[in-house]
């Protein structure tokens, strides 16, 4: 903003506070006066009283929750606080309450100044002014006259009651986020302690939820919120209220003691009844940032009409939490048989080693066991006890020991439990038809399903691919080059991708990289389309666009190609989305609209909203064209088809002819396994991991292994009675084309292997592949050379070469076949045949370790830098004589 425009916006906001002053004095107050005789100013005939619960109803208007502002503890005096919750309420709200009355011309002002700032949020109405507001008035009509009446209740409040006793009805009625009023209720729900215990960084953290508790909760918010809590505590100390090392110390404890993934609901026992916890929560979240001055949405008797559906939500909760109880059950034998196999053969050698060389900071590492068992003792059966009594007895220091304890369990806990995230959307609305945000609500509420900041993997490529496609420069045939390979980033230093075990698979189509989820090609496009354009449609795409300039979202690097971005599953559903959608933006949305219980009145419309700004950005939010997006959606149908996803067809007993689509993903040291994609209805993301980095789900749980099998069972649930109907395909601009399979060119007359491919129209290729002749007169050449050597010569005397592939010894064949597909050793050599004799994805060539062993899983793994490939029954390209490739 402008000074210009600040300035113009101060003398404005003057203008308007002389005229509510003028107003106010005159004959709004008569009106007010009018109403004197009938006031009653006990808080049992309140409007605090007086209030309805709110509806959430799923898009079918089934219940999923009925919820309601809590406010489940007696009155607390005053004189049973700590005198810096009263301190620190009048530093945030009214530093001015004990020497002003109701109204404070210096607490508008600067109100208005921090607005014009851009300075912290604070209101301009005195605490008696809110009391009133609170009481006596309908705080959804953002009038005048409603202000005139909050006013003169006001002057009312402090003609009746003293100082301390306001601010004792206030603190008993103020609502503090998350559906709790009064500050006894909310320092339970927090800290699970009553308020006379709050410390003093708590108080602090209570107070700033007073301006806007959607954007100060500090377990969604945590750098927000600790700055504001910060500013607070230091305006304290310069007002002498409290000492500069209490802050320090208050705030160190804070910090260092609570996990941002535990709200207090969870810790202390507040229960969630809702058919649907993570989607209720995540509704209650939009409602206050929405609602939040308009209305009071917990007291107002609100029918909330969601997109949510109550059918498919019970569909991903029963399979997920089915999944993360195997997947944690997995994890934990494998830790346990892993530690009993080492640490029998590992620890003596260690005691020898330390005896032989003197070495005693080695031979700690029994007593670093030792030590480890007694600390899990400790956090597991002891601290519990001693939190029941420190908290009973009001021992503070014991407070603070079990609170750090308990944050350490958590710590352990966050990376060695397997947790688990889906999310589903309507392709064509955004709208969230199921969430699941982890195994249990009252356990772990934080919602992974939109709040966490998980890494991708292989997820990401379709995102990048789909701008080389847009880009006209590739196609689905177009030739890559997969081997050892240094990418240069733009700072200059060089990047080493590696496909799964170190297997190269040569020359493939862009089809079969994405299929088969191999780095090194899709580098090679990430690198042709160039990370300014790959990023910005990576970030608009996952609705990340205001991240797209930033570094440490979205860093020029080639790992970027490999799923780097922190995102949450929302982000790669939506993204996903946009492919069935002909590549138009898809937002989600949780909420169709709002109704008023009392005149069933429609007061708001969020879903309508979303609609009408994505209709005036126009071309703005056309990501991609519909021809590129179907070229997207063929691509990603083979990975279901052929590539990484084809076992989950086999888990649901096939799909029913409901076209599907997809993606895995497998993160660095296999800690994350994604599986994104869409039918012609819906799109599901799911996702398997921890939530804290350092520990890996293993090999037996990849993308495809893990998450794949429960998106497959999800997708088929849902769609389920729904037409079969195909993809929404353009009615022109797309043309298919039979091409060389190995060169995507078109076929010569001596092309042994060719595929149907679809292109762009504009993009196919326009000349002839004439690579074959080259590679047949280069190998009978090489043919030649080989039968004329001495090492074959030896053969007619009955020598045998070294097997090719593992395969059996040549004996005294002719290499002549080698040039010709046949099998040799139990490995193809050429003519793109599979040794089983299976087919090849979609007519394209693959490598052995892609179609040996047909009819068997072919599991996606990941290398420790990130890398994603097939882990099938072959051995690669081992085997494979490296002349004729």
């Amino acid at each position: 903003m402008s000074l210009s425009n600040r300035r113009r916006l101060v003398g404005t906001l003057l203008v308007t506070i002389a005229l509510l002053v003028a107003v106010g004095l005159g004959a709004g107050l008569g009106l007010a006066l009018s109403n004197t005789d009938n006031m009653s100013l006990s808080l049992r005939s309140s409007r605090l009283q007086q209030h309805l619960p709110t509806e959430i109803l799923d898009r079918n208007g089934r219940l999923i929750d009925e919820i309601t502002g809590v406010n489940d503890h007696p009155t607390i005096s005053l004189n049973k606080l700590p005198k810096y919750i009263i301190y620190a309420l009048l530093t945030r709200e009214d530093q001015n309450f004990f020497h002003e009355g109701a109204f404070s011309l210096r607490g508008t002002f600067r109100a208005a100044w921090n607005i014009v700032t851009n300075n912290y949020f604070s209101g301009g109405s005195t605490i008696t002014q809110q009391l009133a507001g609170m009481m006596y008035t309908n705080r959804t009509k953002k009038t005048i006259v409603r202000k005139l009446k909050e006013l003169w209740y006001a002057f009312q409040l402090e003609r009746r009651f003293t100082k301390d006793q306001i601010l004792q009805m206030y603190l008993n009625a103020v609502y503090f986020g998350q559906n709790k009023y009064g500050i006894q209720s909310a320092s339970e729900y927090y800290f699970g302690r009553p308020a006379s215990d709050l410390t003093l960084a708590e108080a602090a953290m209570l107070v700033i939820q007073l301006a806007d508790p959607a954007r100060y909760y500090w377990l969604d918010h945590p750098n927000r919120a600790r700055i504001v809590q910060h500013v607070v505590l230091e305006e304290m100390v310069q007002k002498g209220y409290v000492s500069q090392e209490q802050v320090d110390q208050s705030f160190t404890d804070f910090w260092d003691t609570y996990p941002y993934t535990r709200p207090a609901s969870v810790a202390y026992g507040s229960g969630n009844n809702s058919k649907a916890p993570y989607f209720t929560d995540y509704v209650q979240r939009r409602l206050e940032k929405d609602l939040y001055g308009k209305l009071d949405y917990l007291r107002d008797g609100l029918v909330i009409h969601t997109t949510l559906n109550l059918n498919y939500q019970e569909i991903a909760e029963r399979d997920m939490h089915a999944a993360i109880k195997k997947y944690n059950a997995i994890y934990q034998r494998d830790v346990r048989r892993t530690f009993a196999t080492v640490a029998p053969d590992y620890i003596p050698v260690v005691h020898l080693l330390s005896l032989a060389f003197n070495l005693t900071s080695v031979d700690q590492v029994d007593e670093a066991r030792k030590e480890r068992d007694a600390l899990h003792y400790y956090l597991h059966d002891v601290n519990p006890s001693l939190d029941v009594l420190s908290t009973t007895f009001g021992l503070e220091p014991v407070q603070i020991a079990t609170d750090r304890a308990h944050f350490v369990r958590l710590n352990n806990a966050e990376k060695t439990t397997v947790e688990g995230a889906l999310i589903t959307l309507a392709n064509h609305t955004g709208g969230i038809r199921a969430m699941v945000g982890g195994y249990d609500y009252n356990t772990s509420p934080f919602n992974r399903a939109v709040d966490a900041r998980l890494t991708e993997g292989s997820s990401i490529k379709p995102l990048y691919y789909s701008a080389a496609i847009s880009s006209g420069k590739f196609t689905e045939a177009t030739e890559l080059y997969d081997g050892p390979v240094v990418f240069f980033n733009p700072d200059g230093t060089a990047y080493r991708p590696r496909d799964f075990l170190g297997q190269w698979q040569g020359h493939v189509s862009l089809k079969w990289a994405l299929e088969d989820s191999i780095n090194v090609p899709s580098l090679e496009v990430l690198q042709g389309v160039g990370f300014p354009a790959a990023i910005h449609r990576i970030s608009e795409m996952l609705g990340m666009s205001k991240y797209a300039n930033n570094p440490s979202i979205f860093p020029h690097v080639y790992p970027l190609g490999l799923g780097i971005v922190p995102l949450a599953p929302i982000n790669l559903a939506r993204a996903y989305a946009t492919f069935p959608n002909q590549g138009r933006e898809v937002t989600p949305v949780s909420i169709k609209w709002v109704q008023d219980r009392r005149t069933g009145k429609i007061i708001l419309e969020p879903e309508k909203q979303v609609f009408e700004r994505l209709r005036l950005l126009g071309s703005k939010a056309q990501f991609m064209t519909p021809q590129a997006a179907y070229v997207m959606i063929n691509l990603l149908e083979g990975v279901v088809t052929s590539g990484d996803l084809w076992q989950t067809a086999y888990d649901v007993h096939g799909w029913d002819g409901m076209p599907m689509a997809g993606k895995t993903g497998t993160t660095q040291n296999w800690e994350d396994a994604w599986t994104t994609g869409f039918s012609p209805y819906f799109t599901t993301s799911v996702w398997f991991g921890f939530d804290k980095h350092g520990s890996s789900l293993g090999l037996g749980l990849t993308g495809a292994l893990a998450a794949g099998p429960v998106w497959a069972k999800v997708m088929k649930a849902i769609d389920a009675g729904k037409p079969r109907i195909p993809f929404p395909k353009p009615a022109t601009g797309l043309i298919r084309v039979r091409v060389d399979a190995d060169s995507g060119l078109l076929p010569s007359a001596d092309t042994k292997h060719t595929v149907d491919a679809l292109f762009i129209a504009g993009t196919q290729p326009e000349r002839f592949d004439t690579q074959s002749e080259f590679q047949q007169s280069r190998n009978a050449e090489i043919i030649q050379k080989l039968e004329n050597s001495p090492a074959f010569q030896g053969l007619s005397a009955g020598a045998q070469l070294p097997p090719l592939g593992g395969g059996q010894p040549l004996g005294g064949q002719s290499l002549g076949s080698l040039g010709g597909g046949q099998s040799l050793g139990g490995q193809s050599l050429g003519g793109g045949q599979s040794p089983s004799g299976g087919q090849t994805s979609q007519g394209y060539p693959k490598s052995p370790g892609r179609s040996a062993g047909a009819g068997q899983p072919s599991p996606s793994a990941t290398e420790p830098n990130g890398s994603e490939g097939s882990a099938g029954g072959g051995t690669g390209n081992a085997g494979i004589n490296p002349l004729l490739n």
